[in-house]
C-alpha cells in the first residue's frame, strides 16, 4: 500500500535499478511513465532466468525446456485474465496496443464495415487509435466521424450521443488520455452505443496501467493493453475481445502455430486466441509480463491511483504558481499526469533544460495531433507519474521549471 508520507513509494523505487543512477550529475527524476514505465528487479530477474535456464520455443517441443517455457508463457495469460476479469481464451498476446488496434481494425472492422458505415473516434485519441481506422475506412468506403472534446479536453458525452445513429458501427475511444490524463466514462459510453448496436473498442494503453480495469463490468467489446506501461518489458501487449466476436474474426496474419491444417488448396485455422498469434511470440517478454502483474497485484490499486493523482495534483498546484505556466486537461477524473506549457517557450527547450537538471519528461504532440490542434498548441510538456515517484520528484520538477523561467 502507498502511504500518505510517501515512505512506501520510496521503498518501491528501490526495486527499480535504473532509478538509482544520476543524469548529468543530478539525481534521476523519471516522470515519463506514460511513455514507458521502468521495470522492477523481479521482472528483470524473471527474464534473465528464462534465458539462463529454460530458453526454448513454446507450444512446439515435447522436450522439457519447451514444456517449462510453454507453461510459464500460458501462466501469464491466466494471470492477466484474472487481472482484468476476463477468461484466458479472450486474450490475444500482441506486441502492444498499436498492433492490437490494427488487428481489430483489419480483422473485425474489415469484416463488418461496408460503404456508408461510420466509425466514431474521439478527438483525444492517440494516433494508434486513429490511423488503423482511417486505413480500413478508406478501403471499405466508411466514414470517420470525430467526437468532440470540450475546452478542457474532456469528451463531450452529449455530443457523442447525438452522433450515434444506426450508421455507426464502431466507436473507438481511449480509457484515459495519454496527453492530458483525462479519464473517459467507458461504462456510460458503452450503454449509449448499445442503443444503436455499435461496437466499442477501448484503447487501454493508459487505463490498463493506472486504473483497475474490469472488462466484464465495463461490457466493452474490445480492450487493448500496452504492457510496457504496466512495469512489464517492451514488445508485449494484449487484446481482450469478447469470445463470440473473436470466433467470427479472420486471421490478421498468417504463419505457424495458428493453423490446424495447411494444403495448397485449403487452410483451416485454430480457435482464438491462437488464431491471432502466428510465429514465435515474445516469450521472455510475456513471461516478464506475468511477473509484472504479480508485482502490481501485490499493491493496493486504489492506493496507487490516489498516490499518482495526488502527485499530479501537487505538481499542477505548484506549477500554476509559476508565471506563464498553463495546465491542460483540468478534469476531476484524471490519472496521474500533468501536461503544461510555459508562455512562448517551446516544449522541446523546456524538456532539454529539465533533462539537464535530471528530470525526464515527454515533450511534443504525444501522438495526438488532432487534440493539440483543438487545444490550440503544437505541443506540451508532459510529466507522468508511477508507483515509484514521490513528492520530492515533484519538488525537483518544479525547481527545474523555475530554472526555465529564469533562463527565458
Amino acid at each position: 500500500m502507498i502511504s500518505e508520507d510517501n515512505s512506501s513509494a520510496e521503498a518501491l523505487s528501490a526495486q527499480f535499478p535504473v532509478l538509482s543512477q544520476k543524469v548529468h550529475g543530478k539525481r534521476l527524476v523519471y516522470l515519463d511513465s506514460a511513455s514507458t514505465t521502468q521495470k522492477p528487479q523481479a521482472v528483470i530477474d524473471c527474464m534473465t532466468d528464462y534465458y539462463m535456464r529454460y530458453n526454448a520455443n513454446v507450444h512446439r517441443g515435447i522436450h522439457q525446456l519447451s514444456q517449462i517455457a510453454s507453461e510459464a508463457f500460458e501462466k501469464t495469460r491466466f494471470i492477466l485474465a484474472g487481472h482484468i476479469n476476463s477468461t484466458p481464451d479472450e486474450l490475444v498476446f500482441t506486441r502492444g496496443c498499436t498492433e492490437a488496434l490494427n488487428l481489430i481494425a483489419r480483422s473485425f472492422g474489415g469484416s463488418i464495415l461496408k460503404e456508408g458505415d461510420e466509425i466514431v473516434i474521439s478527438e483525444m485519441e492517440h494516433h494508434a487509435n486513429i490511423v488503423p481506422w482511417y486505413l480500413i475506412a478508406q478501403e471499405k468506403g466508411a466514414k470517420i466521424v470525430p467526437a468532440p472534446v470540450t475546452g478542457d479536453a474532456i469528451l463531450d458525452i452529449e455530443a457523442l450521443a447525438n452522433l450515434l445513429t444506426d450508421k455507426v458501427k464502431i466507436v473507438a475511444v481511449t480509457h484515459a488520455s495519454n496527453a492530458t490524463g483525462n479519464i473517459n466514462p467507458i461504462k456510460e459510453i458503452v450503454q449509449l452505443c448499445r442503443r444503436v448496436g455499435a461496437y466499442v473498442v477501448v484503447d487501454g494503453a493508459q487505463g490498463g496501467a493506472h486504473l483497475e480495469v474490469d472488462v466484464s463490468d465495463l461490457d466493452v467489446d474490445f480492450y487493448t493493453l500496452s504492457c510496457h506501461k504496466m512495469y512489464a518489458p517492451t514488445g508485449v501487449g494484449a487484446l481482450f475481445g469478447k469470445r463470440n466476436l473473436l470466433q467470427k474474426m479472420p486471421p490478421y496474419q498468417g504463419g505457424g502455430h495458428m493453423i490446424e491444417t495447411v494444403a495448397f488448396d485449403r487452410i483451416t485455422f485454430r480457435d482464438p486466441p491462437i488464431r491471432f498469434e502466428p510465429g514465435t511470440p515474445s516469450i521472455a517478454e510475456v513471461i516478464g509480463l506475468g511477473k509484472a502483474l504479480e508485482f502490481l497485484q501485490s499493491l493496493d490499486r486504489d492506493s496507487i491511483q490516489r498516490h499518482e493523482r495526488n502527485l499530479s495534483d501537487l505538481a499542477e498546484a505548484e506549477l500554476s504558481e509559476i508565471k506563464g505556466v498553463k495546465i491542460f486537461g483540468k478534469s476531476p477524473h484524471k490519472i496521474g499526469l500533468t501536461s503544461f506549457t510555459i508562455n512562448d517557450v517551446h516544449p522541446h527547450d523546456i524538456g532539454s533544460i529539465l533533462d539537464s537538471e535530471g528530470v525526464a519528461v515527454r515533450t511534443g504532440h504525444h501522438c495526438c495531433m488532432p487534440l493539440m490542434k483543438k487545444m490550440g498548441v503544437p505541443a506540451t510538456v508532459r510529466a507522468s507519474f508511477g508507483v515509484y515517484n514521490t513528492e520530492k520528484d515533484v519538488r525537483d520538477l518544479v525547481k527545474a521549471v523555475h530554472k526555465v523561467r529564469e533562463l527565458f
